[in-house]
């Protein structure tokens, strides 16, 4: 092979300092081992990499093109020999994390900034799941961590779990300008049979789909996400349970109105899962930080 790593370097290097003599001292090499290497590759290659003026040596075209993509590939193997050294320590080369759509993504920041501080190294990747979506995302190899799966864990092997919020409350809502807004006092579910339903569409691949919030028969509207489904009921759209940290600016601003139902939702405990085969050590990291009080609180409050 003609181009090979070692001669990518010495390009770098000899572009960078402006001459093979202080290229040479950079690299911890003697200058005719620079000028040897370079010019049998311009040999081999059949083009002109450097225009030497005196001790100066500026890229030609040709040169300018090789290194441009070259540094591309030193990038890589750069990145690639920290992946491997991050692994033989233990550290994931990449942690999957899933949030469901109940809890504001925002609050996992600060925990995010503390691991980015400590410089572990692990790239993280950071996702979205609906109610038995979080689950199946453990269960199909689609993520390493669950921060707030709903309900009940399906019985597969090789996941783990804790209970992380006991209940989440929700609010029943319609819009101002909703026909059920003036119902007076309980509303049963045959009247909300009539109505037009907002929900977000479980995200499961493989698990059997959960769906909360809808009456057989209800028409609905499905949306991608929580923030989609309040301001579809703002809109007048549709009836629906909002989680409280949401529903609540829209209540006070008068676009949305709380109201009874016959048969409210029933609770939903919140749990963190992980993949329990292999714990690494920024899995470790975050179910260690997910474990205290402080830090259940700031992700769960108001929830």
């Amino acid at each position: 092979m003609k181009i090979t790593l070692d001669l990518l370097r010495i390009l770098d290097a000899i572009d960078r300092q402006g001459s093979f003599s202080a290229a040479a001292v950079a690299l911890h090499r003697v200058p005719s081992a620079l000028s040897h290497a370079v010019a049998k590759l311009e040999s081999e290659l059949a083009v002109q990499l450097f225009i030497r003026s005196g001790r100066k040596a500026t890229l030609s075209a040709a040169g300018q093109t090789l290194l441009e993509d070259g540094r591309h590939l030193l990038r890589a193997a750069a990145e690639l020999e920290r992946r491997v050294q991050r692994i033989a320590t233990g550290w994931e080369a990449e942690l999957r994390i899933v949030v469901d759509a109940i809890i504001p993504v925002e609050r996992i920041y600060p925990l995010l900034e503390r691991f980015y501080a400590a410089g572990h190294g692990t790239q993280i990747r950071l996702t979205y799941e609906v109610l038995g979506g979080t689950w199946d995302a453990l269960a199909t190899d689609r993520a390493d961590l669950v921060i707030g799966a709903p309900g009940d864990m399906p019985a597969r092997s090789g996941l783990a779990s804790r209970l992380l919020c006991p209940d989440t409350k929700f609010v029943f809502a319609v819009a101002a300008g909703h026909p059920l807004a003036t119902w007076p006092g309980t509303i049963p579910s045959s009247e909300l049979a009539r109505h037009r339903a907002v929900v977000i569409a479980d995200t499961s691949q493989e698990l059997d789909a959960r769906s909360i919030g809808i009456i057989e028969g209800q028409d609905a509207l499905r949306v991608p996400d929580i923030r989609a489904k309040a301001s579809a009921q703002v809109a007048g759209l549709g009836i629906g349970h909002l989680p409280h940290w949401l529903a609540a600016p829209e209540l006070a601003a008068g676009r949305l109105i709380e109201k009874q139902i016959a048969s409210p939702r029933p609770a939903m405990p919140l749990h963190l899962a992980w993949r329990s085969r292999q714990i690494g050590r920024a899995l470790a990291w975050f179910l260690e930080e997910l474990a205290k009080k402080a830090e259940i609180e700031a992700l769960t409050g108001g929830l």
